[in-house]
């Protein structure tokens, strides 16, 4: 059966009190709108249109990589507007599935159930029970129990106020019926727009039908009106995501202080403790530790790593029995291997660091290539930048470097080689070499320390 959605995503979103579009406000790190796309696509829709309008420009440049045709509304005259604005590019045949952009936890498995519905004949119409009904359109049933009308609340009467059976505005509709209904919409009511949900009384007139399905949670089908909103539905994704990881064996040491704004793949027996944020496309081997206070982004941890508490990874990878931290930030395109440390305030930056190789305080260590089994003192700075070009620092395997080391790029440490703390090292140390570069130290007897005038 083929199958056409259409995303609406024209509105301003004033309750926002911002000048990013609406649909742009992020969940997850993901624009809302990204949501959407994201389980529009999983349905390998025949085409897929997204209906703009409020900040279109800016709406298409965020969603660039979207292969999507996108619709301009140029004047906000309800939903079934948007939707005919839509219309050349639906078929005849098959079923169009109605979906918005504001709307960014609806799941796949339930757009399937939908559509398959659809596919049968009738309109297929999610709905929802809400304890607070107040704004949303009233599901309208006959005697006979069967979906009869959709009344906006504006429109509604005191009774029919009462019923707590709401449209949540996503629908599967047959083609076949589509482009005739939306061309008999009419605006006679209360906001003077063109509502999609009167084909819902079309479709029980005509003897097409209406079937329900009713979302099982309301966070699914709630949309996104203003911050506080948005901030609950991060909250319910955000727990849906630590309930799925908590079940696959992965150990959150408080599911609640837990943020998933990308994709964790993840081993066994993996720890994560409080406050820590996943971003982009994270793998944590087996046994990984994760402390409290942690941001990994794009980052790939080895089995039985550690990463201490309050340390940032951003596109790095840090082999199996690694130590990082706490308090340390690897830049990108730092590359730890098996077992080597880096320790507290300590900052790397296009590193590779060899098989157990430490740089355990207050360092800088950036275009650098470490050998195996080499150790830095503390304070060292590999000195790669001139002002106007980077320069790598190579350190041979078993070297040594003493405290509050300069290592100014280019430059090269032998095998086995000792830098004297302290050192400003501007030339090549052979291998097993001693290197000092530093002023010699003169004491001066019985100087007198100035003193403040009075």
């Amino acid at each position: 059966m083929a199958l056409d959605i259409v995303i609406l995503a024209a509105g301003q979103g004033t309750r926002m009190v911002s000048d990013l579009p609406k649909v742009l406000h992020a969940l997850a790190g993901k624009p809302l709108l990204g949501h959407v796309i994201d389980a529009a696509t999983a349905l390998d829709p025949r085409t897929l249109s997204v209906v703009i309008g409020h900040g279109a420009a800016r709406v298409r440049e965020a969603m660039a990589a979207t292969n999507a045709n996108w619709v301009m509304q140029e004047r906000q005259l309800g939903t079934g507007h948007a939707v005919q604005q839509a219309l050349p590019a639906l078929g005849r045949d098959g079923v169009t599935l109605i979906l918005y952009g504001d709307v960014p936890l609806v799941r796949e498995s339930t757009l399937r159930e939908l559509v398959a519905m659809a596919g049968r004949g009738p309109v297929a119409l999610l709905t929802v029970k809400l304890a607070d009904p107040s704004g949303y359109g009233r599901v309208l049933r006959d005697h006979r129990g069967r979906v009869a009308a959709i009344v906006e609340h504006k429109d509604a009467t005191p009774e029919q106020r009462e019923l707590r059976e709401v449209n949540t505005g996503i629908m599967a509709v047959p083609n076949a019926h589509l482009h005739g209904w939306l061309a008999c919409l009419e605006n006679s009511n209360a906001q003077r727009e063109y509502y999609l949900t009167d084909i819902i009384a079309m479709a029980a007139a005509s003897g097409v039908g209406v079937e329900p399905l009713e979302a099982a949670d309301e966070h699914e089908v709630a949309g996104v009106n203003n911050r506080e909103q948005l901030a609950t539905l991060e909250r319910a994704w955000q727990q849906l995501r630590a309930r799925e990881l908590l079940l696959a064996g992965v150990t959150l040491r408080d599911p609640a202080r837990f943020d998933l704004r990308g994709r964790l793949r993840h081993g066994r027996d993996v720890t994560i403790d409080i406050n820590v944020i996943i971003e982009g496309e994270v793998e944590l081997g087996d046994g990984v530790s994760v402390g409290a206070n942690c941001v990994l982004r794009n980052a790939r941890i080895g089995d039985g790593a550690s990463i201490q508490p309050n340390s940032v990874i951003e596109d790095s990878d840090v082999g199996p029995g690694c130590t990082v931290g706490p308090f340390a930030r690897l830049r990108p395109g730092t590359r730890m291997a098996e077992g080597a440390k880096i320790g507290n305030f300590v900052e790397t930056k296009k590193a590779t660091i060899g098989a157990h190789s430490k740089i355990s305080h207050l360092s800088y260590v950036g275009d650098a290539l470490l050998g195996a089994d080499v150790n830095v003192g503390a304070g060292t700075i590999t000195c790669n930048y001139d002002g106007v070009n980077k320069f790598r620092t190579t350190i041979g395997d078993g070297a040594f470097i003493g405290s509050n080391t300069s290592l100014v790029a280019p430059v090269e440490v032998g095998r086995n080689a000792t830098v004297g703390a302290g050192s400003v090292v501007t030339s090549a140390v052979p291998d097993e070499a001693l290197a000092v570069a530093r002023g010699r130290q003169r004491n001066i007897e019985g100087w007198q320390r100035p003193q403040k005038k009075s």
